[in-house]
């Protein structure tokens, strides 16, 4: 493991030794936390624009997509446990 060295305001400090006392962990543990949770978003909303970078590409190149409304009609019944039709993708190309 590298050792880093960190500069950080006095009151930026204060606050993380504060919610780390808070947890019952230590001031370095909870900044390993913090690290570790801003990666992994970091991470997960790059593969989440790579993966709607590649449906816009599939849906131009295909010319088919849906319609939102029937789409969020479609969730909110799934979500809700009722039965729902998926809906079917369209043309939108003239």
């Amino acid at each position: 493991m590298t050792t880093t060295s960190l500069k950080l305001p006095d009151e930026l400090k204060a606050r993380a030794a504060a919610a780390a006392k808070t947890r019952g962990i230590t001031t370095h543990a909870f900044m390993l936390e913090a690290i570790r949770g801003a990666t992994a978003a970091t991470e997960q909303r790059a593969e989440f624009v790579a993966a709607a970078q590649a449906a816009r590409s599939d849906i131009l190149h295909s010319g088919k997509g849906y319609a939102a409304d029937e789409v969020h009609q479609y969730l909110h019944a799934k979500a809700s446990g009722a039965p729902a039709r998926r809906p079917k993708a369209k043309s939108w190309r003239a």
